[in-house]
């Protein structure tokens, strides 16, 4: 669901009001990795954690339904005490607050009905993500990620038997072989192409766009036994055609669509006329100047660039700040 800005919806493309007034080059964390939270991950192996937090009324619940969480009207989460979440949850323990308050997780699937809770609205990470407080959207890409997980994997991969949960929500052990599982991310890079004197930018489109006219930075995820620049120089290659000289690490974020985790950067182009798209995972391509690519960011081009959420937009802004 569209976040709203003064009453009105505002697309998940559209321009954030700090964007258009301060374009920097100081280096600021990826949307969604920009809180420290406490995890409490040495409480973990009480194994009457979760009852007692499930029975304390100042335990904060991040309800997940699907990817969406419950919004309290304002452009916030809406925390929930214990009581209010519904019975068929599955539960864990996401860690401590700055009041030292348990903050736990209580996950349904999509395929469940809305949950009927007192909320304004609920929001989708991709949409809401990177309006949230730092602290509450570390939360929801803990808690989703967790969630996804605990929702997904109930049986052991090995012999299929059952498992039980264990650790507070973060492990599960197989009650036929006796196997221990643990939550598993899967490392992507994604990486912002500027030209080889770096005065332009080069994006894609992306076929799972369809007609939407959205330009992004290229990603994909590392294979086995590669490294991140050589998968770098890979993806590039295999998307945009072209060959790199200078690879610049910028940052890392979760992305819990499936279990991802991105590691950003900013990579220079050998050749910029090597450009040209793959044709079937990406469509095109096209170098961008940063008049253009602010054009974008306010709204007034032909082009919509990813959400807010996205450490990819995150990518395009600091090039742009350069």
């Amino acid at each position: 669901m569209p976040p709203r800005v003064g009453g009105a919806r505002r697309s998940a493309f559209a321009p954030r009001p700090q964007e258009r007034s301060s374009m920097t080059t100081k280096d600021v964390p990826p949307p969604l990795a920009r809180a420290v939270i406490d995890r409490a991950a040495d409480e973990r192996l009480d194994e009457g954690l979760l009852t007692r937090i499930q029975q304390d009324a100042d335990t904060r619940v991040l309800l997940l339904h699907g990817d969406r969480a419950p919004l309290d009207g304002h452009f916030a989460l809406q925390w929930l005490s214990p009581d209010a979440v519904p019975g068929d949850a599955v539960w864990a323990f996401l860690g401590r607050d700055a009041e030292a308050r348990a903050v736990a997780l209580a996950a349904l699937p999509a395929s469940a009905g809305e949950p009927a809770v007192n909320a304004a609205e609920w929001g989708s990470l991709r949409v809401i993500g990177g309006d949230l407080d730092p602290d509450d959207a570390g939360r929801v890409v803990q808690g989703l990620s967790l969630a996804r997980w605990l929702l997904d994997a109930p049986f052991c991969p090995a012999c299929g038997g059952a498992t039980e949960i264990q650790q507070a929500g973060w492990s599960r052990r197989c009650v036929v072989c006796g196997r221990q599982h643990f939550p598993r991310t899967d490392p992507a890079v994604i990486v912002a192409v500027a030209s080889a004197d770096g005065e332009r930018l080069l994006l894609g489109r992306n076929a799972a766009w369809g007609d939407i006219p959205v330009y992004s930075t290229f990603a994909g995820f590392v294979e086995a036994g590669e490294s991140l620049e050589t998968t770098v120089e890979r993806e590039v290659a295999e998307e945009a055609g072209v060959r790199l000289d200078r690879i610049v690490y910028r940052g890392s974020q979760a992305w819990p669509y499936p279990r991802s985790l991105m590691l950003g950067f900013t990579a220079y182009a050998v050749a910029d006329d090597e450009a040209r798209p793959d044709g079937e995972e990406i469509l095109d391509v096209r170098w961008f100047t940063r008049a253009e690519i602010r054009e974008a960011l306010a709204g007034r081009a032909d082009v919509r660039l990813p959400g807010s959420a996205s450490i990819a937009r995150s990518l395009i802004l600091r090039w742009v700040g350069e």
